[in-house]
Formats: structure tokens, sequence, C-alpha cells
């Protein structure tokens, strides 16, 4: 069977990954653009699955699966690309600040937390005075906090890093890629027209991010994808935040502080962001320097810091969101038995990609 799969973005190379680990398959991957741009080359790889409130049906179980075979799939890709994958195995750290956050509030952070045990999974609950000690970077003093949460089960990782891995990976178990070569859409049900000529397979895998809307409108089954903005910022500082062993995930009121090169390289640097900027007419969307002057702002009242780094880059991406219904889209086209959609998964691409070749391969199967 010949598995073609457009767009190599983290959900396209993870997907290539795991398929080439089936025996008799040919696989082929198509992207116009080398691998990790767009949306994966933008993201800051926090994977928030224990930390989240969702607790049953498909959101919880794609969360649950993902974070487990990230256990295996990072040590794996390791081995066979022979490259080390910033992985940070020191959990998420969410502060829970006041007034935004009450102590009504706890009550069900204490009920996740129960949850999350029957489940066989770990939360902390933490007060003020156990944040200050473990966490010395987080400013308790000027900023009003009534706690934490740590989830040390959670995990980052560098997006960039890990797709390239997984296309090395892939190249090794016989996975044929096509870089710089443009998908123009389906020219019959088994055929694929693109730059490069037509592709002949037996089942495509539209795994495009923002590019899928025009491959399934041409397939008469318009699915619409829209983009929504976000901006981020890579810190140097020179050495770790209050030079502690303990270097989590920091994320308060949405603004993430990510150690950069966790478990591969001392981190010196950090990655902070990012904001959510939507289309106000449905056109282009120009990135705000307020929203990220603020986010910088937020960043460093948390961890004040942060304000003696140098601004090594700043960068912007474009998620894939779609309209009118949750993230993501994982189906079977409607109408066609050999075209699988699997995109549109917003901010949550790198959480969900491993669940999401699970579920992929569950329906080639």
């Amino acid at each position: 069977m010949h598995i073609v799969i457009i767009g190599c973005g983290i959900i396209g190379a993870t997907l290539a990954y795991e398929l080439s680990l089936i025996a008799g398959l040919k696989i082929t991957v198509v992207d116009r653009q080398p691998p990790a741009q767009a949306a994966t080359g933008a993201a800051l790889g926090v994977l928030m699955g224990i930390v989240s409130h969702k607790v049953k049906g498909k959101a919880w179980q794609m969360r649950e699966t993902s974070i487990q075979r990230y256990e295996t799939l990072i040590p794996e890709l390791e081995a066979i690309a022979n490259r080390r994958i910033p992985f940070n195995r020191q959990g998420i750290l969410m502060l829970l600040p006041s007034p935004q956050v009450t102590t009504d509030d706890l009550t069900s952070w204490e009920k996740l937390r129960e949850t999350r045990h029957h489940q066989g999974w770990q939360l902390e609950i933490l007060d003020v005075a156990q944040l200050e000690k473990i966490c010395p970077q987080v400013d308790v003093k000027s900023q009003e906090y009534i706690g934490a949460i740590h989830s040390p089960q959670d995990r980052q990782l560098d997006p960039t890093a890990l797709t390239l891995a997984l296309v090395e990976a892939a190249k090794h178990n016989g996975v044929s890629f096509k870089f710089g070569v443009t998908a123009l859409g389906m020219k019959s049900p088994n055929q694929l027209e693109t730059t490069d000529g037509v592709i002949t397979g037996d089942k495509f895998i539209i795994a495009a991010g923002l590019g899928s809307s025009a491959l399934t409108a041409q397939l008469n089954q318009k699915v619409d994808i829209r983009p929504v903005l976000g901006q981020a910022i890579h810190l140097r500082l020179g050495h770790p935040l209050a030079k502690s062993e303990f270097q989590p995930a920091i994320t308060c009121n949405d603004i993430y502080v990510v150690p950069c090169g966790a478990g591969v390289y001392p981190t010196t640097d950090y990655w902070v962001g990012a904001t959510v900027e939507f289309s106000q007419d449905g056109g282009e969307i120009s990135a705000d320097k307020e929203l990220l002057d603020a986010t910088l702002k937020s960043a460093i009242a948390t961890c004040p810091e942060l304000a003696k780094a140098d601004i090594i880059r700043t960068w912007s991406g474009l998620r894939p969101r779609p309209e009118g219904r949750p993230a993501p889209v994982i189906e079977q086209l409607p109408g066609y038995d050999n075209v699988i959609l699997a995109s549109a998964h917003y901010r949550n691409g790198v959480l969900l990609a491993p669940a999401t070749a699970q579920m992929v391969k569950e329906m080639i199967l």
C-alpha cells in the first residue's frame, strides 16, 4: 500500500515515522517547504496534558496517549537519529495568581488532583511558601499568588529538533520525502498533482495545517481552517534563572517562560510567549507589537531576573484553527474512503501529534 502524506510539520513528520514502523507500507511525504516550518517552527512545545482539565472522552484519551508515547518516542528517535532532542522532564509549573484565581478555584484543582491520582498520574498543589522554596525565580513578594500547580509528568520539548529527528528516523525506515514540492490538488481520487509531477497512491493523508482547506475544497469538501497568530521571544540570560536546579516550564495567565535546550544543554536561554491574535475581518493578521511587549512585561513580572536578559530574536507563526468545530480535525474526508484529514490542531499540535498518528494508523489498518 502506498501512503502519501501532504505536509511535514510535527503532524506529518510524526505520521511518517509511526507509519514507517508498519511492515509493507510505502510512504511518500510532500511539502512545499523544508520540515518544521509554519506552525511547528513557531511553537513552544509545552505539553499540557495532565494539568489540563480534560478528564474523559477523546480530549483526555488523546492527551494521555501522547504523554505516554513521548516517554518512549524521544529515546527511540535519539537512538536512530543519533542526536539529542531537548526534552524537559521537570514538568510544568502553573502559577495561580490572585485575584484571577480564588481559594474556591483550589477546590476544582483538588478534585482534578484526585481524578489524576485514580488515573495513575500526579499533580501537586503548592502553597506560596512551597512555591517560593522550590522555585525562587518566581517573584511571590510583589505578585499575589494563592499558590501553584506542579505537574511533574507533563513535558516540554523543542518542536523543530523533534520534527527533524522524526524525518531522519523515518528516512532511515525507508520513507521518501519531497521538500520544495507543492501539492496542487487531487487529479483523481488516487492521484495527487504536484509541481514535481503526479504521485499515484492508495491513501492520502492531508496534514497541511492552513493549507488543508484548499486541498479539501478541490474535493468539494470545504473544511474551514483559519489562522490564529502567535508571537514569541527568545531571551538570553547567560545563566539559569535563580541559578536554580529546578527549571520547569512556567505558565501564568497563559504566558509561558520556557527553558531552552533542557536536558541537553545548560539552561542560559528562555523562550517567552505566546500571544493569541485573531483576524478582525477574516483578512490578513499582522503581528501586534504591543501584545508582544505586554507578554514580555508579564514574563518579567513573574520572573524579574528576565529583565536582565538580551532579546536574541522574536518570531511569529500562524496556528490552524477549525471554524465552528473543536480542534483537531481527524477524520476520513466525507465521500472519499482513501483521503484522511489530520489537521487543524490549533494550539495543541505538538501535544497531540503521537495520538493523532495512533488514530490515523487505526483508520488505515
